[in-house]
């Protein structure tokens, strides 16, 4: 009878992954479970599980009489939930003796997976999780998680769609008209990267008697969805506020740059959590509300194609490598001088091959010796002078002489 094992350390550790230990979407998730014993431990199964799911939790109060009740809006969507039995349970009982001992494990992450996600009413999360099971005691866990970015790729026809809008608004105070503030705006495309700038393109007129000023602000609107209700939240990522515009005046913004700071990218393809961004320009308007214009982004994850064209995007979409476009020189190489493509003399005595018996009379007639006469003539002079001249127009004839 073996003594009863004590169990030192039970960890999950992960290989590989991109920066900071994320993982795309499709690729392998890689690791090993390490088990230390103090002594001989008997087991029945060593698991291992990787899982990924997201969670949508908040609370609302409503009136009823003179009560208050609480209701509870949750919901979840599963993402990944795969196993694998390291020491499967088949009904026996597996000694293990004491020492550091490793379990490797290989999952296949899906083709399609939400963007690792932590917010006031949600959260995307994914995990790998042990389970050690022993006889006539509890279950031992280890839990490790990681991070997920699902792939955004700009480089397409709809994210690189220029985007444009424009809004007016009549400005009234005690019923009496002052005047309208109409704005106009327009950004290259739709799809962005963080550390990208957006140029923005606006016109600001001030109909008004009063001066306004124009603002550029991007917003992230985080929605949850649980029970058929709908839950948002909504903050800053960044602003600009430009120049006041005078009364009766026009402000023109020619591609006043607003820089994307580090943010998470859009999540759009979980059912229960959405998180989007969008490019508001508002023109502040004394003694009444501001006049708001919003422009939809996409915060991707692949940036924009060296030639940061259409023309790239429809490459990309045909699954063209570009990898050799890192292999162009920056500035393109000289023309080769004359004498390098004109050979000399001795020269081509030295290349010159044996020529067959029947065609050396042809290639000693004159046609041939043209043909080298001309293709060993230096190159001409240059001249402002022509030396053809046009012959000059004959002087006409006096009828008189």
């Amino acid at each position: 009878m073996l003594p009863p094992g004590r169990v030192r350390s039970l960890a999950v550790e992960l290989e590989g992954g991109r920066a900071h230990g994320a993982y795309g979407t499709g690729e392998l998730l890689q690791g090993r479970v390490r088990l230390e014993l103090r002594g001989a431990l008997r087991l029945r199964a060593l698991e291992v599980c990787a899982r990924g799911r997201a969670d949508v939790y908040w609370l609302e109060n409503h009136s009823v009489g003179l009560n208050t009740v609480y209701y509870s809006y949750t919901a979840s969507q599963t993402f990944l939930h795969r196993c694998c039995q390291l020491l499967p349970d088949n009904g026996e009982v597996t000694v293990l003796p004491a020492g550091r001992h490793e379990f490797p494990f290989t999952f296949q992450l899906p083709e399609t997976l939400a963007t690792s996600f932590e917010g006031k009413h949600g959260s995307v999360r994914y995990w790998v999780k042990a389970k050690l099971h022993r006889p006539w005691s509890t279950v031992k866990k280890a839990k490790k998680e990681f991070t997920v970015i699902e792939p955004i790729d700009i480089n397409t026809p709809a994210l690189l769609a220029p985007q444009a809008g424009a809004k007016e608004k009549l400005v009234r105070a005690w019923y009496c008209n002052r005047g309208q503030v109409s704005v106009t705006a327009k950004i290259d495309r739709k799809g962005y990267t963080p550390g990208e700038v957006i140029p923005i393109f606006a016109e600001i007129d001030n109909g008004t008697s009063r001066a306004v000023v124009p603002k550029a602000a991007i917003i992230q609107t985080q929605t949850f969805v649980a029970r058929g209700a709908k839950k948002q939240k909504k903050s800053v990522v960044t602003s600009m506020v430009g120049d006041a515009v005078a009364a009766g005046r026009r402000e023109v913004w020619h591609g006043r740059a607003l820089k994307i700071p580090p943010v998470g990218p859009s999540i759009l393809c979980c059912r229960i959590i959405q998180v989007e961004y969008s490019l508001k320009v508002c023109v502040d308007i004394p003694g009444t509300s501001k006049l708001l214009l919003e422009l939809p982004l996409v915060i991707g994850t692949i940036p924009l194609h060296p030639f940061g064209s259409r023309t790239s995007s429809v490459s990309s979409q045909g699954s063209v490598r570009l990898e050799w476009l890192s292999a162009l020189p920056e500035r393109p190489e000289a023309p080769p001088e004359y004498s390098a493509v004109v050979s000399s003399p001795e020269a081509e005595r030295s290349l010159a091959l044996p020529c067959p018996p029947e065609l050396r009379g042809a290639l000693e007639g004159p046609f041939f010796a043209y043909i080298q006469e001309f293709r060993l003539r230096p190159p001409p002079l240059y001249s402002e002078v022509d030396p053809n001249p046009p012959p000059e127009p004959a002087r006409p004839r006096c009828m008189t002489c």
